[in-house]
């Protein structure tokens, strides 16, 4: 038997695809097929601050007023085609484009172009609660709320037809970087008045109208979402006339559709494969150094993880270097700080984490737990670049417990499931992670461990320390690198302190493709962007 005539037979035994072995895909897989580890939460980047979701959607649908360069580290001009910022940094005006399209579907048709209003519709949409929009799809906007943008900002205003003027209480340091962030897309104002005159404005959120490179076609849940090329999209035609993302959360299933060209691409790849990857003609494997950090977070709202001496003793428990090597197969670096080591303002603080099961015992003991206690650990049921295997992570944190008399049930739920319980602090424990949006440290801080941050569903350990908000606070608060430096190695020593989350590991991003794929480059921030990305014609390849 042939080779490939073996992959073809371990997919249908395994996977139980039928267009592997002939090549002959079905007619909504037409164009570039991208392995999804999960479904996506919403169509709508603001609603959430899933990687899948944002994967799927921001860079897809929509656009930004302003973008990242990660080549020059600097912002550049996206749907804002220049801005300024007034002598007190409190006014920020941004001057549109003229010639931005929105989508045009079966479901709507717009009548003009992008202009001001459709920016203030957007932003006040989570700015105000008395937005007609505000409380649909649930009324959660949570990195907004957890970055306290939503009360930052004082007033989003139009100027002029094509010009936009944001006006904050106070200065911050990071504004533009939100702007620049996945989750900033820019909507409709015309198909969001459209929908309220029909009476079915949940459909907002359903059936997504953007100006970005590709348009909404047809989403089935656990199997595909497809879309089609917006052809007149303000920067050029994408590359691809369909994008598919083919919805696998089996790591092993995607790496066999992308071996039989059911998929095209496969992000995360699993890291015990990568060697083996990197040594096929036929699969590229891409590398980048995206900001990430996985971590395992307690909720500090239940006992005994509302006890510091606890937390303390589950850090010295678990031996972050096996760890390493064991999941990440050493394609990461131990993590000694929430805030990634590339990062300027990084301040590591090893020894808060020190491997040391001794010490762990005498802690649970101080506590008044030498006898040990049950607790749950929550793994991550999608692979994402900070934790490609958390279940096997879970395992090997489960033993190490058991040394120290801690008995531990693993728990895992469907994707969004798990994301819905987090937010409602069902769990114990769990381990998840964040990769950066932005390239500012307040991207570590204020979306994951402040009081707002827990008030929004996305701070994981439920933490909140008033001393460590008022750091973070001032750090946005000055353009000053020393100064802003200073107050965030001062709140990561208090983190060092109250151990409201391990830090695990910083890792490596993986995405393998076919070798015909072109175009495709590793985000360092943010979800992936798919617009260049397209198949080498058949006859290129020297294919019949």
């Amino acid at each position: 038997m042939t080779t490939k005539h073996f992959l073809c037979s371990v997919s249908l035994i395994v996977v139980g695809l039928v267009t592997g072995c002939n090549r002959a895909l079905p007619p909504e897989a037409e164009g570039v097929l991208y392995c999804a580890e999960g479904n996506p939460e919403a169509f709508n980047p603001q609603l959430v601050t899933s990687g899948t979701t944002l994967d799927m959607t921001s860079s897809q649908l929509f656009d930004r007023l302003i973008e990242y360069n990660e080549s020059s580290r600097e912002f550049e001009s996206s749907l804002a085609e220049h801005w300024s910022v007034s002598e007190d940094n409190l006014r920020y005006r941004f001057k549109l484009r003229e010639d931005v399209p929105f989508h045009s579907t079966d479901f709507f048709h717009p009548t003009r172009n992008l202009n001001a209003q459709d920016v203030v519709f957007t932003f006040n949409r989570w700015l105000k609660p008395e937005h007609p929009y505000h409380e649909i799809s649930g009324g959660q906007y949570p990195f907004f709320t957890a970055t306290r943008l939503d009360q930052l900002i004082r007033e989003v205003s139009a100027t002029s037809s094509h010009e936009v003027e944001i006006t904050l209480r106070e200065p911050d340091s990071s504004l533009l970087s939100i702007l620049a962030s996945s989750f900033a897309v820019i909507m409709s104002a015309e198909y969001g008045q459209q929908l309220l005159n029909q009476g079915e404005p949940q459909q907002f959120d359903l059936e997504p109208i953007g100006t970005g490179p590709f348009k909404f076609s047809h989403f089935r849940k656990d199997v595909a979402l497809n879309y089609v090329r917006h052809d007149e999209y303000w920067k050029g035609p994408a590359a691809s006339e369909n994008l598919v993302f083919r919805i696998a959360p089996n790591d092993h299933k995607r790496m066999l559709m992308l071996l039989t060209q059911d998929c095209d691409i496969s992000p995360y790849p699993p890291a015990r494969d990568i060697a083996w990857l990197d040594e096929r003609e036929d699969i590229h494997l891409q590398t980048s150094m995206s900001p990430n950090t996985a971590f395992w977070a307690f909720n500090t709202d239940k006992a005994p993880f509302n006890d510091i001496k606890v937390r303390q003793a589950l850090a010295h428990a678990i031996d972050r270097d096996a760890l390493i090597s064991a999941v990440y197969f050493d394609h990461a670096v131990r993590a000694d700080s929430i805030l990634p080591n590339t990062s300027w303002a990084h301040s590591p603080t090893p020894e808060a984490f020190r491997y040391d099961p001794q010490r762990a015992r005498e802690l649970l003991d101080e506590a008044g737990y030498g006898s040990g206690f049950t607790m749950d650990v929550w793994a991550l049921p999608v692979q994402r670049a900070y934790n490609p295997n958390a279940r096997l992570m879970a395992e090997l944190i489960q033993s190490n417990l058991n040394d120290i008399g801690v008995n531990v049930n693993i728990v895992s739920y469907e994707w969004s499931s798990f994301r819905r319980s987090l937010a409602e602090g069902a769990h114990d424990s769990v381990l998840i992670g964040w990769s950066a949006d932005h390239a500012d440290p307040d991207n570590f801080f204020r979306p994951l461990l402040t009081c707002a941050a827990k008030a929004s569903g996305n701070n994981r350990a439920m933490w909140c320390n008033e001393i460590f908000d008022n750091l973070v606070t001032n750090a946005i608060r000055s353009i000053d690198r020393p100064t802003r430096e200073s107050f965030y190695h001062q709140a990561q020593d208090i983190l060092a302190q109250e151990v409201p989350v391990v830090p695990l590991a910083h890792s490596i991003r993986f995405q393998a493709s076919r070798d015909y794929i072109q175009g495709l480059q590793p985000p360092a921030y943010g979800g992936i962007n798919l617009r260049s990305v397209s198949k080498v014609a058949e006859i290129e390849r020297g294919e019949p």
